[in-house]
């Protein structure tokens, strides 16, 4: 198993800046994002995107699905918070 080093406040602090939409949970050990589309398919779709990015970086985030809602919520499980990886897969599932 590979382990990730966890980021410092600081790197978490830096990573938020570029990271739009997202905000932290939990004393920053999630990094959580919502976002709303006009239909329950378009909400799919960009959820079956994610999937595809997620098994690219072999890191899978929690996923929820409330009709036009999305929520994602990422972490490192093997480290106990975020790591460089969470903040990849972040910055991935912006660029959908």
């Amino acid at each position: 198993m590979i382990r990730f080093a966890l980021l410092t406040e600081k790197e978490i602090r830096e990573a938020m800046r570029r990271l739009e939409g997202w905000k932290t949970e939990e004393e920053g050990k999630w990094l959580v994002r919502t976002r709303m589309f006009p239909s329950f398919m378009e909400a799919v779709a960009f959820v079956n995107e994610v999937a595809a990015i997620a098994e690219e970086h072999n890191h899978h985030p929690l996923i929820s699905i409330d009709y036009r809602r999305v929520t994602l919520r990422l972490t490192t499980w093997h480290s106990g918070g975020l790591t460089a990886l969470d903040v990849r897969s972040a910055e991935a599932y912006n660029r959908l």
